[in-house]
């Protein structure tokens, strides 16, 4: 018995592993997309969620197979829901993020992204459902203070990245924050695959009708385009979500969400090691500091609903 409980924990520490790191690296691949193959981020968002979401309803039917993937349209005020949370959570995320890439760095962007546990705290305190403690307190220090050092990389005349980048990225961790939020009362009665996965389709749907996915020429594509293209689709956002989520049969969603924290880190390594990004001395001491306020959130955080 102990040694299977030892081997589903190594199980499980593998996917949260490999998915956090998934989601870090296809950022930085998107970026590579962006600058160097001349990719549309508004293409890239509508094809990325249209063919992710079709993978994740096809993997709950594999996985389900006597279970509708339409359970969540069944009543009204789900299918609203459903909805609002496809447009305002998933399709906000996206393109917030990815616009922020596109503007600025992969590096940049994740980080900023993950000051979400900020703006979900802040919503706590001001609908009195949680009040400020010194433990917010040192996270609110931590994430000010650190992403002043990753923006300015020390020195108030310029920022390290163009404004409208930060301001991408800032609407990308308020989008993650109404994500996580918004979507509680669906995760307790649905499958998450099927809440994604249909907040995948509508969100890459509605992008559709602005950024045609069949609109494309792929005549300039080279093979190292298409690899990283599917590499976005597949493990990017594919499988660095569905194996976030079968971590949580393994470990605690506090160790998955501690480990998680890799997705920045992952992001800002292989964005200086491999698309040679200039990072100062002052923007990694920031960037450590943001990583010390996610793990700190992570270790202190108080019992709040679930969303896994």
């Amino acid at each position: 018995m102990g040694q299977t409980i030892k081997k589903n924990r190594t199980y499980g520490l593998l996917l949260v592993i490999l998915g956090a790191s998934f989601w870090g690296i296809g950022g930085t691949v998107a970026q590579r997309l962006f600058q160097q193959d001349n990719i549309e981020v508004g293409w890239l968002v509508s094809s990325r969620l249209l063919l992710a979401g079709i993978l994740l309803l096809a993997v709950y039917k594999i996985t389900h197979r006597h279970a509708s993937i339409f359970v969540v349209w069944r009543t009204k005020q789900n299918a609203y829901r459903q909805i609002l949370f496809s447009l305002l959570g998933m399709l906000a995320v996206q393109y917030t993020y990815m616009m922020s890439i596109a503007i600025g760095n992969s590096a940049v962007a994740t980080l900023l992204q993950y000051l979400a546990p900020l703006f979900i705290m802040a919503y706590y305190f001001l609908t009195k459902q949680s009040p400020l403690t010194k433990q917010d307190g040192v996270a609110v220090t931590l994430t000010l203070v650190g992403t002043f050092l990753l923006l300015t990389n020390g020195s108030l005349s310029t920022l390290s990245v163009p404004f409208l980048a930060v301001l991408w990225g800032v609407l990308s961790g308020l989008s993650v924050a109404f994500y996580t939020l918004y979507a509680v009362p669906l995760l307790q009665q649905f499958h998450s695959l099927l809440v994604v996965g249909w907040s995948m389709i509508i969100g890459g749907l509605v992008m559709s009708f602005f950024h045609h996915p069949w609109a494309i020429d792929m005549s300039t594509w080279t093979f190292s385009t298409v690899i990283y293209f599917l590499f976005i689709i597949v493990f990017g956002t594919m499988l660095a979500f569905w194996f976030y989520i079968a971590s949580l049969q393994y470990l605690s969603p506090k160790e998955s969400s501690l480990l998680g924290s890799l997705e920045p880190l992952t992001a800002v390594v292989t964005s200086v090691w491999w698309l040679k990004i200039s990072f100062g001395g002052y923007q990694f001491l920031g960037t450590l500091l943001i990583l010390l306020m996610i793990l700190y959130l992570t270790v202190f955080q108080k019992k709040q609903p679930e969303t896994s």
